[in-house]
């Protein structure tokens, strides 16, 4: 059976493309131990705040502090939202193309479906943890994807393109201390007819339920400007929060 049909959406909504069997393989931990965890993945990880999270160190944690304990969030959010998720992929598939950067792409469930789309040509997936970098290298060859999707820790890599057809981050900037520039990054590698599709969530929450996230409102006010005056909004009809952007 092709990646195609392999990586559907029937296929996601019946469990993220077997998360659950990949990462309990990956973490050498029985299934039901896993099943145990999942639940409680979230509170583990915001455990680790504020004592380990210092936000003008950011990058550090995320690359060195959070190791396993970030795939077990993001796998339960995947699982809990797939309806949700599955529109993010349908937005995807009709606008992705050629060369795509998923950018702090988790655990791959996105980079996996778009490198079985027949109309993209590589995928270059970008990520700090090193977990999530092995973990989606291991689906990517699972599904027989390895030379159509490949990993990295940042866009300073020189094997990158100069340049993509599609960028992908999905529930990233919120998580920069300076996503005004992440913006200019992205419209600098953006090819003259590129989509990059994005969204954010600029809120710790109302009991401070997401702390690893940015909300000051300055900087919230620069990204705001800057993505006004940098990118035009694409029109699409999923009632999600990613958004659709082309350069102006």
């Amino acid at each position: 059976m092709s990646p195609t049909a392999t990586l559907s959406l029937d296929h996601f909504l019946e469990g993220g493309f077997d998360l659950r069997r990949q990462l309990a393989d990956h973490l050498s931990m029985e299934l039901q131990e896993l099943e145990r965890r999942l639940p409680l993945a979230v509170d583990d990880l915001a455990a680790a705040h504020p004592g380990a999270f210092d936000p003008e160190r950011a990058e550090a944690f995320y690359e060195t502090a959070v190791g396993t304990g970030h795939l077990l969030e993001l796998a339960a959010w995947h699982l809990s939202s797939a309806d949700y998720i599955a529109d993010t992929l349908r937005l995807q598939a009709q606008f992705a193309c050629g060369h795509v950067l998923d950018f702090g792409g988790g655990i791959g469930t996105h980079a996996l479906a778009a490198a079985a789309l027949p109309q993209v040509e590589a995928v270059w997936f970008v990520d700090l943890n090193p977990e999530n970098r092995r973990f989606v290298e291991a689906r990517a060859e699972r599904f027989g994807l390895q030379q159509k999707l490949r990993c990295f820790r940042d866009l300073e890599a020189p094997e990158l393109p100069a340049q993509f057809d599609t960028i992908v981050c999905l529930d990233v900037l919120e998580h920069l201390n300076d996503p005004s520039a992440q913006l200019e990054q992205f419209a600098s590698r953006m090819s003259a007819e590129a989509t990059a599709l994005l969204n954010w969530y600029f809120f710790k929450g109302f009991a401070g339920e997401y702390p690893f996230h940015f909300d000051d409102p300055q900087l919230v006010e620069r990204f705001f400007r800057t993505l006004q005056s940098r990118f035009l909004e694409v029109f699409h009809p999923f009632l999600i929060t990613t958004r659709a952007y082309r350069l102006l």
